[in-house]
Parts: C-alpha cells; sequence; structure tokens
C-alpha cells in the first residue's frame, strides 16, 4: 500500500472540510460552469435565491455573472469584487447575517485556463458556487517541493492572464502538514494562509488562541468518507493506522483548516479581515491587499467578548511594529457594526502622544479608505 501526498495530507483535509459543514462534489458534478469565471451556475443559482428569499430567473441569473466577471476583470485586485461579495450589489452574494444560511461546497482539482497554462489546486471551497479560497498541499519533509510550489503561487498571481482567478480568490491556504519549523527566522515548514497580490504573496503562520473551536467540528461520517476516498481511488487506506493519523484533529493542517474555515471563523475573515491599502514606491502608485494577522484577528474578538460582558475598558499590548494601525481599522469596520445591531452611532478617537504618530496613523487610515477629521 503506497502513501503519498493525497492519502497523507489531501484526502484527510477533505474529510475534515466535511465535518466543518462542507459539501464534498465530485468531479462528475463539476459541470455549468462559468468559463471566465469558474463559477457555478446552478450552485450560484440555487445559493442566492435562497439567501434572498426570491426565485431568480436564469436570465438574471446570466446578468449578475456578467457583472461579476466584468469586476473580475480590474485592475484593482479584486476590490470591487470584494465590494460586491460583501454587501454593495444588486443582490445578497452571501448571506452575512444568517452565515449557515448559504450553500457551501468543496471541491478538487478545479481547473483555471489562461489559454498557455492551467492551474489546479488541490482543494477549492466555494460558497454559493463561488470558488472564493484554495488549499494548496505538499507531503512532509520536501523543503525543495515547498520552495517550488511558493514561487509557482507568486508566479501565477503575477500573470495577468489569471488576473480573474487572483481577484475571486479571498483566501488561500498552504500546508506540508508539519509543526513550524521554530528555529528558522522565516518558516519554510508547516500551515501558512495568505491573501493573493500579484507583487509577493505574504504567507502567515496561524496559532490558534481558542480551544473550545474544535467544538464546531462533527464527528466522522462514513457515508460522506467513502465516496471521497472512491473518487481518489484510494479506498484501501481506510481503516489503516496512518490514514487515521493523518486525519486527526490535531494534525497541523487540519487545526489550520479549523482556524479559518469553521464557518463563523470564515464568516469573520470575509467581511473583516481584508483591507485594501493605496500605497506608493519607486514603481509609482498601487494597491495592495491585506489579511489579518492571528494575533490581530484574536484581538479583535477578544474586544468583541469583553463588551458582551459588559466590560468598557480594556488595554491590547503591542510590540513595535505589530500592526497597532491596521488593528485599529479593522476595529473601526468590526466595531461599527457590532454596535449598529445594537441601534448605536460610534464614534472612533485614535490618541497619540506625538503629532508625527498623528500624521502616520492619518495617512495609514486614509490609505485604507477611512473617512477621519483631525
Amino acid at each position: 500500500m503506497t502513501f503519498n501526498e493525497d492519502s497523507r495530507v489531501k484526502i484527510p483535509a477533505f474529510v475534515h472540510l466535511t465535518r466543518l459543514g462542507y459539501t464534498f462534489l465530485p468531479k462528475a458534478k463539476m459541470y455549468n460552469l462559468h468559463g471566465d469565471t469558474n463559477i457555478f451556475i446552478e450552485q450560484f443559482k440555487q445559493g442566492l435565491s435562497k439567501i434572498n428569499d426570491k426565485e431568480f430567473t436564469d436570465t438574471e441569473i446570466s446578468a449578475f455573472i456578467a457583472e461579476l466577471n466584468i469586476q473580475l476583470d480590474n485592475s484593482d485586485l479584486g476590490k470591487k469584487f470584494y465590494k460586491s461579495l460583501t454587501g454593495d450589489f444588486a443582490c445578497k452574494l452571501i448571506d452575512f447575517d444568517n452565515f449557515e444560511n448559504n450553500i457551501f461546497t468543496v471541491v478538487t482539482e478545479l481547473t483555471y485556463n489562461n489559454e498557455e497554462e492551467e492551474f489546479r489546486p488541490d482543494i477549492t471551497l466555494l460558497i454559493n458556487g463561488m470558488p472564493l479560497a484554495f488549499v494548496e498541499v505538499k507531503k512532509p519533509n520536501n523543503r525543495e517541493g515547498i520552495l517550488a510550489e511558493r514561487n509557482r503561487i507568486n508566479v501565477r498571481f503575477k500573470n495577468p492572464k489569471f488576473k480573474k482567478f487572483m481577484n475571486i480568490t479571498q483566501l488561500l491556504v498552504f500546508s506540508n502538514n508539519q509543526e513550524y519549523d521554530e528555529e528558522s527566522i522565516t518558516p519554510i515548514q508547516g500551515a501558512f494562509y495568505a491573501t493573493p497580490d500579484p507583487e509577493q504573496v505574504i504567507f502567515n503562520c496561524f496559532r490558534e488562541e481558542d480551544a473550545s473551536i474544535i467544538l464546531n467540528v462533527k464527528s466522522e461520517d462514513s457515508e460522506i468518507e467513502k465516496p471521497i476516498l472512491l473518487e481518489n481511488n484510494i479506498v484501501s487506506i481506510l481503516g489503516t493506522a496512518e490514514y487515521e493519523t493523518a486525519k486527526q484533529l490535531n494534525s497541523p493542517t487540519n487545526r489550520v483548516l479549523t482556524s479559518l474555515f469553521s464557518k463563523q471563523r470564515f464568516k469573520t475573515i470575509l467581511k473583516y479581515g481584508f483591507a485594501y491599502v493605496n500605497s506608493s514606491d519607486k514603481i509609482g502608485n498601487r494597491i495592495e491587499k491585506h489579511i489579518m494577522r492571528y494575533p490581530q484577528l484574536f484581538a479583535t474578538l477578544a474586544i468583541e467578548a469583553k463588551l458582551n460582558q459588559g466590560i468598557k475598558k480594556g488595554i491590547i499590548w503591542h510590540t513595535q511594529g505589530s500592526g497597532k494601525t491596521a488593528l485599529a481599522f479593522y476595529n473601526v469596520t468590526y466595531l461599527k457594526d457590532f454596535y449598529q445591531k445594537k441601534n448605536i452611532i460610534a464614534k472612533f478617537y485614535f490618541i497619540v502622544d506625538r503629532l508625527d504618530l498623528a500624521t502616520q496613523a492619518k495617512d495609514e487610515f486614509i490609505a485604507r479608505g477611512l473617512k477621519l477629521k483631525w
């Protein structure tokens, strides 16, 4: 019996995602895709009709996809599409108020073409038929393979013919199912997350701080697991010690999948975890897409938890260069919605002890699109 990248990492990850509530869609059912965007048309129609409480016609769905296709062709790192995704569209594309109401799907080797070459991520996650995240896995103890895959990802995102793929993808995960190499300045092995960038993809570590999130993982369902193994022609690994170990909840890959793609966590990241930042360098003005670092995410969740407990004061301790201003930006967006649900219009103050810091903060907030007075 041969164990490889699929049996050790990919298939256990698929099984784990079904335990998080994603429906596995076999290749035989991967049809009726919109060629330019890889949106699954039937799922898109079903999902949008469900969350908008309206039965959309095929003509309406075609018009929606045509508009999204135009947005995804923008040279804006998907900013216009992201605004549509989070509410600025003719209808709801995702139900953020009742996130479970959406349709969650996971597929393997969804092909992206750019005429000259193609790219097939190991795992693609879809919400209402829209491919919003993908996972690339490598077998353990393969340093050169890891570096080569990172390079390929960066090369693809630099290629303008993959622009629509880059713009529709919000989150990517890369894992070789090993623990982080803490002795390296820049860890190579481990499970990392990022958001696309045509200049350079920044791979971030993720260290879970909420032990209770594992309670969101459902028990295994053999009726769901067997079709996944059949699809990949490796039913023989079922019940083997190595396979049972590979699909444990605490494996590095499965841990990061739980941390990022548990439905409520994915909801938070999708709606509040991204920032489009206007920047200038030697080349000129450009836009960057940033994703929350994991300490910023947990700081944000901690603030909300304390407010829900009636605690109105608190301190978040940051070291220099650890993203204080970025955290403030993320929290303005997050807490604005938090207070709106309580019918409170909130004001936010950013106080510093030097004028140069005030100027720096002002520039950072404006670059991220905030309107402010100072």
